[in-house]
């Protein structure tokens, strides 16, 4: 192999490691996603221990019981979610590896015979890239519903509490692409 080949070999295998840190970008806010999840999960089951410790039975205690247990129904579906991202990410991250040391490795095994090999592969890593974006978008609309539903009864307690001026003054504020009562 003369050095200009070389050379284009070396840049070639240069190419996916963009790729490669657009999967660790995407693996480090999903972690941070998952751990901010976990912490909040965490919270609301002391606060709902909180809840059954003080036992008082009222109606509010009951309402904010049921919004916790909302709570925590989506972000078990979250915490999944993110999970699968991680590992939908991780594969990507394998592939484009993988691809980088195809493409130093296929030059001496033959040529153009398996230059088929980290095509396949980059393209297989950028369809996990895609996938694993496909889940995040879920998850961040799940996040916006579970901030909805805690707002909703943080709203709902406030005009049920706050003096009756404080509550005629206000209007709720509506969120594009979301139902109303």
């Amino acid at each position: 192999m003369d050095s200009a080949t070389a050379i284009a070999v070396l840049t070639a295998m240069i190419t996916p490691a963009v790729l490669i840190s657009a999967c660790g970008s995407m693996i480090l806010s999903t972690s941070s996603r998952l751990g901010r999840v976990v912490d909040r999960v965490r919270a609301l089951a002391d606060r709902l221990e909180e809840l059954h410790l003080r036992a008082d039975g009222g109606d509010s205690a009951m309402e904010r019981q049921a919004a916790i247990f909302d709570q925590l129904d989506k972000l078990t579906s979250r915490s999944r979610i993110l999970q699968r991202c991680m590992v939908t990410f991780y594969i990507s991250l394998g592939m484009f590896v993988a691809t980088s040391v195809a493409i130093g490795i296929v030059p001496f095994a033959g040529g153009g015979r398996y230059n088929v090999v980290p095509v396949g592969l980059g393209l297989a890593g950028a369809s996990f890239l895609f996938y694993g974006s496909v889940l995040l978008i879920l998850e961040a609309r799940l996040a916006l519903s579970t901030i909805h539903s805690e707002m909703d009864f943080i709203w709902d307690q406030s005009k049920r509490y706050a003096p009756r001026e404080f509550v005629e003054r206000y209007k709720p504020h509506f969120v594009h692409f979301r139902k109303h009562d």
